[in-house]
């Protein structure tokens, strides 16, 4: 079929709307002046009535008397609160679209240890739960995989990139689900004895693993690393040699002091628990060796029936009480890693200080995971990753302005407020 002149310019246009249309907004880059500002620099204090000025992706200046570039967007924030954009120290973000549908989902390997898979490679960048975290202030995330034993590598992303190189944030672990010795649930029908063998079959295995690693570790030396390629291996190596950390997730009472013992047994350098549901209980033995914990969620029922109905909300502030290093994670499977302050809400209600809670997703994760020189706190030369809102983030009724990632003033529109504002005004639709 051929097309005269007047159809194919009707074609063009309706075409050139359809793509205008799908288009996303883009964030903006340049220099800002936010100003008039109640600015939570976390690491400093609070500075009142004071101006944060972006130039080039970082924090170009900060305090009350600032000079304003003459080329600056200024962007005035009269009564308003600037805070470090807040770090999630535990999702799935961009590995799960949505469940129950195999190909919506990147969260796990086949076979119990894959450490050389990379959460990284696997992230989608176009995500829809990405815009929907980041314009509610989370602007960065530890993307951990799932499965068995050494089940990958988790990865630090922040919110904003077209592809996940982009979106690195400059830190990598290697991740152990470290073997559990009791149920695994209302819904495990296993008798003491099958637990009992299962936990020591996997338990051996682990041994098995991190004795073939020691050894190439010290074969990889004394060839000067003229081994040959062995991906498993190769990908523990600077783990055992203590140059990345081992992400250990754990969550009972019982396995976390076994894990406790491994660790030293095996002379594990560089660790950080993660989970740590029953933490609580074990926390002066984890203040003593030193171990930082990423805790969480936060929003969740007690592990035990005999327990307080509160001891989830505690765990956080009762093991920063003793003395721990702790990092909040919402590790939520719903994807509503938007709900991280309300995390750290809670844990305030129930024991933290606002200071530990906020610090625990912001500065202190960013000590945890070796940025803490880019991210975490508001301070000239590091990146400019801030949010503003008008009142307390822990709060539901504050609302979330401006989000700069890496300088990037982000859109502040995402699936939901995309529904929302079409619900909001829309048509009456099929007439009576």
């Amino acid at each position: 079929m051929k097309l005269n002149s007047l159809s194919f310019i009707v074609l063009f246009v309706a075409c050139g709307s359809f793509v205008s249309m799908a288009q996303n907004p883009k964030a903006r880059s340049g220099a800002f002046a936010l100003t008039n500002a109640n600015i939570e620099t976390v690491t400093k204090g609070i500075i009142s009535n004071g101006t944060v000025v972006i130039r080039d992706g970082k924090i170009a200046d900060v305090g009350v008397d600032v000079t304003i570039p003459s080329d600056a967007e200024v962007i005035d924030c009269r009564g308003k609160w600037i805070y470090p954009g807040m770090i999630d120290a535990g999702t799935h973000l961009g590995l799960v679209e949505f469940g129950m549908v195999s190909q919506a989902t990147d969260v796990s390997e086949v076979g119990d240890v894959v450490p050389q898979v990379k959460a990284m490679t696997a992230v989608n960048p176009n995500s829809a739960a990405i815009p929907i975290t980041r314009v509610s202030g989370v602007t960065t995330t530890l993307v951990l995989p799932e499965g068995e034993l050494f089940c990958g590598t988790a990865a630090l992303m922040n919110l904003h990139g077209y592809t996940p190189d982009q979106m690195f944030a400059g830190f990598e672990g290697v991740v152990l689900n470290f073997p559990r010795t009791g149920k695994r649930g209302s819904w495990d029908r296993r008798t003491d004895e099958e637990i009992k063998k299962a936990s020591e079959k996997i338990t051996n295995r682990l041994n098995d693993v991190w004795e073939k690693a020691v050894q190439y570790h010290k074969l990889d030396s004394a060839t000067n690393g003229n081994m040959s390629y062995y991906p498993e291996m190769q990908a523990l190596l600077p783990v055992v040699r203590g140059e990345q950390p081992l992400i250990v997730i754990v969550n009972r009472e019982k396995d976390i002091r076994t894990a406790l013992r491994w660790i030293k047994d095996k002379k594990v350098k560089n660790v950080i628990f993660s989970g740590m549901a029953e933490g609580w209980r074990v926390a002066d033995e984890i203040a003593k060796a030193n171990i930082p914990v990423i805790a969480g969620p936060v929003l969740t029922l007690p592990t035990r029936d005999y327990d307080r109905y509160d001891k989830g909300y505690a765990n956080v502030g009762l093991m920063k009480k003793a003395g721990i290093k702790v990092a909040i994670k919402t590790d939520d499977d719903n994807l509503n890693y938007r709900n991280l302050p309300y995390h750290a809400g809670f844990a305030v209600a129930y024991g933290m200080s606002r200071e530990d809670a906020l610090k625990a997703i912001t500065i202190v994760p960013a000590e945890i995971f070796g940025v803490a020189d880019k991210l975490g706190s508001i301070e000239v030369g590091k990146n400019a990753t801030v949010f503003v809102c008008d009142g307390d983030p822990f709060e539901t009724k504050t609302n979330i302005e401006h989000v700069f990632i890496d300088g990037w003033q982000i859109p502040m529109e995402s699936r939901q407020t995309a529904l929302y504002e079409e619900f909001l005004k829309r048509s009456p639709g099929l007439k009576k």
